[in-house]
C-alpha cells in the first residue's frame, strides 16, 4: 500500500493527504461541540445530552448505550436538523455577502491545514525524520497567521450584510480584537525563532524544524520543550489565541449578554452551523500550533525525541504513533478551550482592550527585548 502510494504523482499524493486531513479535521470541529455539551454538564454537575437515540443502534448491550450516554446520537441529530431545517432568509440582509460569510469563515481554517504538520514518520531510504504535512515551507507559521486571519472577513462579512445593529457592533468588535491581539501572538513567538536560528540552528522557520529543535537527547538544552524556558512566549500565545478564536470569556463579537448572538444573531439552519464548525477548526489548529511551538509537537517527552523510538519501525506505524502523540496534545488544549469557557466570566469590552494594548502588547515587547538579549549573550559566552 505504501509503495502504490509512493508511486503515484507528486501531486495525486498532495490531494490525498489534503483530502485525509480535512477529512480528519471537520468531524474532529464537529466532535468539538458534542464535547463542549458534555464537559459544560460535567463542570454544572448534569447529565448532558443522553435522550437521543438511534434505532437499532441504541439497544446494542453496552455499547449502544455508551454511545447514548456520550452523546453521540445527539450530534447526530442535530447534524440531519442543521441539513433539513427550514432556510430561513430574512428580508431585510445583503444577500450575496449574508450567504458567502460563512464560507469565508470555514475556507480560511481548512487552508491552514496545508502548512500544519501533524505527525512525522522515519524514511529508512535516507534515514531521517520527514514531516506529515501538505507542503513543508520555510514560512509555516506566517503561511498560518496571514490565512488564519482572513477568517474576520467573514465576520465583518457577516455583521454588515446582516443590515441590523447587534450582528454590525458584533463585526466592529471581531476587527478591533483581532487587530489588538494580532501584534501580541506575533511579538510572542519571535523568541522562538530566534532560538531556532541562533547559530548552530536549524536556520529556517518551519514548523517541523520548530519540533525538531526540542528533539534532543538527554539533558540537552535542544531536548527541552520550549514552554519551559519561555513560558512567558507560551503564555501571551495562549492569551492572544483565546482572543484570535473569540472564546470566552474573549468572545465580544458574539456576547449574547449584549448582542443577542452578535455578527450571526440573524442566521439560523445550516448557516449557523458553519460558522461554529469554523471557530472549532479555528481552535483545532490553534491547539496545535501551540503544540509544534511550546510542546514538542510529535515528541513524546521532554529529552525523550520521537525518531529513536520509530525509526525501526514500519513507516506508517510509525506515523500514526506521531499522529497520535500530536493529536493527543491538541486535544488537551482542546478541553482547556472549553473548560475555561465554562469556568471563567466573560469580559467587559473595554477590559478586553485594555489587556490588549496595556497589558499584553507592553509584556510581548519586553519579553521580546529580553529574550533577543539573553540569546545574545548565550551565543557569545
Amino acid at each position: 500500500m505504501i509503495d502504490l502510494y509512493l508511486n503515484l504523482p507528486v501531486w495525486v499524493q498532495s490531494a490525498l493527504k489534503g483530502l485525509i486531513a480535512i477529512g480528519v479535521l471537520i468531524p474532529i470541529a464537529g466532535a468539538c461541540s458534542m464535547a463542549e455539551r458534555k464537559i459544560s454538564a460535567w463542570i454544572q454537575g448534569r447529565p448532558g445530552p443522553n435522550r437521543a437515540i438511534v434505532p437499532w443502534v441504541a439497544w446494542i448491550p453496552f455499547f449502544g448505550r455508551f454511545l447514548q450516554r456520550l452523546g453521540v446520537f445527539h450530534l447526530m441529530a442535530d447534524g440531519a436538523k442543521f441539513v433539513f431545517k427550514e432556510d430561513v432568509v430574512p428580508g431585510h440582509v445583503n444577500k450575496f455577502y449574508y450567504y458567502i460569510a460563512p464560507l469565508v469563515a470555514l475556507v480560511p481554517a481548512l487552508c491552514t491545514v496545508v502548512v500544519v504538520p501533524f505527525g512525522a514518520y522515519f524514511d529508512a531510504a535516507t534515514e531521517t525524520l520527514k514531516p506529515l504535512i501538505l507542503a513543508d515551507v520555510d514560512i509555516g507559521l506566517i503561511a498560518v497567521f496571514a490565512i488564519g486571519s482572513l477568517g474576520v472577513y467573514a465576520l465583518i462579512l457577516a455583521g454588515w450584510a446582516s443590515n441590523s445593529k447587534y450582528p454590525f457592533l458584533g463585526g466592529v468588535r471581531a476587527s478591533a480584537q483581532l487587530i489588538s491581539y494580532e501584534l501580541s501572538m506575533t511579538l510572542s513567538v519571535i523568541p522562538v525563532f530566534l532560538w531556532v536560528n541562533a547559530p548552530g540552528g536549524n536556520g529556517t522557520m518551519s514548523l517541523f524544524d520548530v519540533v525538531q529543535a526540542q528533539s534532543g537527547p538527554f539533558l540537552s538544552w535542544s531536548g527541552v520543550w520550549f514552554v519551559f524556558y519561555m513560558p512567558l512566549c507560551a503564555f501571551v500565545f495562549l492569551i492572544a489565541l483565546f482572543a484570535e478564536t473569540n472564546r470566552q470569556p474573549f468572545d465580544m463579537p458574539e456576547s449574547e449578554a449584549d448582542l443577542v448572538g452578535g455578527f450571526h444573531t440573524e442566521y439560523g439552519e445550516f448557516k449557523w452551523s458553519i460558522f461554529f464548525v469554523a471557530e472549532y477548526a479555528h481552535m483545532t489548529i490553534g491547539s496545535g500550533v501551540f503544540v509544534l511551538l511550546f510542546l514538542g509537537g510529535w515528541n513524546p517527552l521532554p529529552w525523550v525525541p520521537l525518531e529513536p523510538l520509530i525509526s525501526g519501525l514500519p513507516m506508517w506505524l510509525g506515523g500514526l504513533i506521531a499522529a497520535g502523540v500530536f493529536l493527543g496534545k491538541t486535544f488537551f488544549f482542546i478541553f482547556l478551550f472549553m473548560w475555561v469557557r465554562w469556568t471563567l466570566p466573560r469580559f467587559r469590552y473595554d477590559q478586553v482592550m485594555k489587556l490588549g494594548w496595556q497589558k499584553l502588547l507592553p509584556l510581548a515587547i519586553g519579553n521580546v527585548i529580553f529574550y533577543a538579549l539573553a540569546i545574545a549573550v548565550i551565543e557569545l559566552s
